[in-house]
């Protein structure tokens, strides 16, 4: 089957080569029917003197024989391919499983029979029925794939049963190839809201030129081959004593941190209408938009795991930030509940002491949106120190309570939050995400920060 499953592109692959001991236990009932009729009229022909009965004896009995090593040499010469298209889907959209047969042998095959495993959550397993495939003649049929819950789900191997024209023998093979599925958790549009700090570099606008800020401020490096001579900074070269040039302009994409509460005290339930369901998702919606306008972004746990972890675990541009999304949405779609009880390896990393790295700057010029589950005092203190070190903090906090129909205790949570200077929102059931995010960019100013959503 497909062994270039994670490329999404079928590869050829042949079962391996079974005794013929295995192909005689795939006599059907018919099969062993033939071969005890002709067994017994053989032996009677022998005790009656029959020669009649002897040669009809011998022809039942020989017919699955034949059909048994005809089987068996046909079966090691069908060869079998597996597209899946696309390999990751969003949860509740569909993937087209295409499937060809191909027999590469100089006989005729019988009639095939199809079968692919695949989890029972995508879907009733697939069955298909093929005519005789002629000598170097292929066969394509398709299937199709769909799962309303995230997660990495294999599909395959392949199960082939092959059977004569007679139906006297039926051999089952398996390839030994699979494919991955990764359905990772639904997105929504998110609305255009102006970030806070904006005027000082969030997003596709932050281009701080360097070249603007006057002759003090230049950066010289050493002159490289084929730099424009119209940029040589003379006074530099007269003090260095080697060719210098100015940097006329340095891009720095604007940095932000999703944050995800995975603790497993934090949420009750389970299921797609879950409150930890809605948070993932919230936080594939938010990576998704601060993508598309340009951040550099990372995704962070409460276990202070960062996802990229490499460099500064931030996203960079261009083909690199493509390859981090689908590394952070690949994550979205197997993250579970942790079994931390606290904040702390979160708190550690966005102030710089965990992997990945802080925000760094002075005063922080970094975007944290942190999605929280029940936080009790000490751990709404924490979250409320996050703040310092951020250039904007917006929360949206879950609360079990709430979710579960029992009186809410989130609103002194929300209220903390606010006094230190984080744009913070409860998130009650069955509220769009996108609603959410256009009510924080509307919201009014924490008491604690001279910046905000506005």
């Amino acid at each position: 089957m497909s062994a270039g499953a994670p490329r999404g592109a079928g590869g050829e692959g042949r079962g391996a080569s079974g005794g013929l001991r295995a192909s005689l236990a795939g006599l059907t009932t018919r099969g062993r029917s033939f071969l005890a009729a002709g067994v017994a009229a053989a032996l009677c022909a022998y005790v009656l003197g029959q020669g009649e009965l002897l040669r009809v004896g011998l022809l039942l009995a020989a017919l699955p024989l034949v059909c048994v090593l005809a089987l068996h040499r046909t079966r090691h010469r069908v060869s079998g391919t597996r597209r899946l298209t696309p390999m990751r889907v969003a949860a509740g959209s569909e993937a087209r499983v295409q499937l060809r047969m191909e027999n590469v042998s100089r006989l005729p095959t019988g009639l095939l029979m199809l079968q692919d495993r695949v989890p029972y959550v995508l879907g009733p397993r697939p069955r298909f029925v093929l005519d005789r495939v002629e000598p170097g003649g292929r066969r394509e049929v398709s299937y199709r794939v769909r799962s309303d819950l995230r997660g990495r789900y294999p599909l395959g191997p392949l199960q082939l049963r092959l059977t004569d024209p007679f139906g006297l023998v039926e051999l089952t093979r398996s390839f030994s190839t699979y494919d991955t599925l990764t359905v990772i958790p639904r997105t929504e549009v998110l609305p255009a809201v102006r970030l806070t700090g904006e005027t000082s570099g969030y997003g596709d606008g932050s281009r701080r030129s360097l070249a603007l800020a006057g002759d003090d401020d230049v950066i010289p490096r050493g002159y490289r081959r084929g730099d424009d001579l119209r940029r040589v900074h003379w006074r530099s070269t007269a003090r260095y004593g080697e060719l210098m040039v100015r940097r006329e302009e340095q891009p720095q994409r604007s940095r932000a941190t999703v944050l995800l509460d995975t603790r497993g005290v934090a949420f009750e339930g389970a299921g797609p209408d879950s409150a930890f369901e809605w948070a993932v998702s919230g936080a594939a919606s938010s990576l998704v938009h601060l993508l598309e306008q340009g951040f550099s972004v990372r995704l962070l746990t409460d276990t202070g795991t960062s996802v990229p972890g490499d460099g500064g675990g931030f996203s960079s541009g261009g083909q690199e930030s493509a390859e981090a999304a689908g590394l952070m949405m690949d994550t979205l779609a197997v993250v579970g509940h942790s079994d931390g009880a606290g904040l702390s390896r979160a708190y550690d990393a966005v102030r710089g002491g965990g992997a990945g790295g802080g925000f760094g700057g002075a005063g922080g010029d970094g975007l944290l949106i942190a999605f929280f589950g029940d936080l009790d005092d000490v751990q709404t203190e924490l979250a409320a120190k996050m703040r310092v070190r951020c250039g904007g903090a917006v929360a949206f906090v879950l609360d079990s309570a709430l979710w579960s129909g029992r009186p809410s205790r989130v609103e002194p949570r929300v209220r903390r939050l606010r006094d230190a200077g984080w744009t913070a929102l409860a998130a009650p059931p069955g509220v769009a995400f996108g609603e959410l995010w256009r009510q924080a960019g509307n919201a009014p100013l924490g008491t604690g920060t001279s910046g905000g959503w506005g």
